[in-house]
């Protein structure tokens, strides 16, 4: 039975759901956005940004350690990988942050449960059944939804009580225009799906400039810098979300993950381009904007027997954006000596991404500090807000 819910997928116009929403953010900062990418798989922090100056690196990781020489040097301990020249190029400019050591307070080794908690915002796996991001939201807007996942399926830390919304490009060929124009036609008297379809058009509009990106191929690398795209175009329409979520998967580097080539060097690449994506699409916007990049946790210091690296903990994060107090690594570095890693095997995780979440919320969306730690992040005060993450 062909439903409107179907005839909506099958259109690739799920966001019709509900109309584009209007924007009214806490404290009066109406034009600040903030991007949240989400990288599954468990990134390795130590690829990330390489700690060289460490005196362990080098022998902890054998094979799998940078050279200083190749490394986009941030200071004289960290440089970040070479397949991230334009956050090191947003790093020179001050618009870049790379948090390390950071973990969620999860400390088992399981990608769902991992995740679970990075984006449910708890203490424990299971222990809150919405997202932190979603409860973040109810200060934030009136009737309309201001959040949006780019991703096939809403992730948990968008999903809860307050409204929100998704697209995804569609896996079909597009409509013609005649095609739509019959629909339009057909359903002209039934107000709700009428209203649904126009919506659906002009969400579809936006997110593609009028240039359907639906009926394309290629790897999920290709997909992502076409979802910060439309991740862009969504965030400067005039009555369009100003909080966006985007996800890049394909982190768990188990084996052959390489050094400057190799599996995790065209991810570090896919994300940079993406990134650059987003900034130019942004134009304007992008000095209002802040991108948090984070995954669910960390991988080994040292490399398994199939020269990749396996579930660790500590990891590091990224922030980057207009917006960002940057040109600055925040890092209350354990060191690599055998006695300071955790559980003998990984970077041992000295700041709660909690922390970086709060410092967000309060600092570039205007969140109280009372509503974030009794709302959006409970049972959390051992985790206070990182400060001066967003310029005064």
């Amino acid at each position: 039975m062909l439903t409107r819910r179907k005839l909506l997928q099958a259109l690739g116009l799920t966001a019709a759901a509900n109309s584009l929403p209007g924007l009214a953010l806490a404290g009066g900062t109406s034009e600040a956005r903030l991007v949240l990418v989400v990288l599954r798989g468990a990134v390795d922090g130590l690829a990330l940004a390489a700690p060289y100056g460490d005196g362990n690196y080098r022998n902890l990781r054998g094979e799998l350690a940078l050279q200083r020489s190749d490394l986009l040097k941030l200071d004289g301990l960290f440089g970040l990988h070479p397949g991230l020249p334009g956050v090191h190029a947003r790093f020179r400019d001050d618009e870049a942050i790379v948090v390390h050591a950071v973990a969620s307070p999860y400390r088992e080794r399981s990608h769902f449960d991992g995740q679970d908690v990075l984006e449910s915002g708890g203490t424990s796996v299971g222990r809150l059944r919405d997202g932190w991001l979603n409860r973040a939201l109810a200060p934030l807007s009136g009737s309309s939804e201001i959040a949006i996942a780019l991703a096939q399926n809403t992730p948990l830390v968008l999903r809860g009580d307050n409204s929100t919304t998704s697209w995804a490009p569609s896996r079909l060929p597009d409509a013609d225009d005649s095609t739509l124009g019959r629909l339009q036609r057909l359903y002209a008297g039934d107000e709700f799906f009428a209203t649904r379809l126009s919506q659906a058009l002009r969400s579809q509009d936006i997110a593609t400039g009028m240039d359907s990106m639906s009926g394309r191929r290629g790897n999920e690398a290709q997909q992502f810098g076409e979802l910060m795209t439309s991740a862009a175009r969504f965030l400067v329409a005039p009555d369009g979300p100003r909080i966006a979520v985007v996800e890049l998967g394909g982190w768990d580097t188990h084996a052959n993950q390489g050094t400057t080539n190799g599996a995790l060097a065209n991810r570090f690449a896919a994300l940079d381009r993406g990134l650059d994506k987003l900034r130019d699409g942004l134009g304007d916007a992008w000095s209002d904007t802040v991108v948090a990049i984070v995954t669910e946790f960390g991988r080994t210091v040292r490399v398994n027997g199939t020269r990749g690296t396996d579930h660790g903990t500590g990891t590091a994060a990224v922030l980057v954006g207009g917006a960002v107090n940057g040109g600055r690594i925040i890092s209350d570095w354990p060191g690599l000596g055998n006695a300071d890693l955790y559980e003998a095997r990984d970077l041992r995780p000295t700041t709660d991404v909690r922390s970086l979440f709060k410092g967000l919320l309060e600092q570039h969306l205007g969140l109280s500090a009372g509503f974030i730690d009794r709302t959006v992040f409970p049972n959390s005060a051992a985790a206070p807000p990182l400060e001066d993450l967003v310029r005064s």
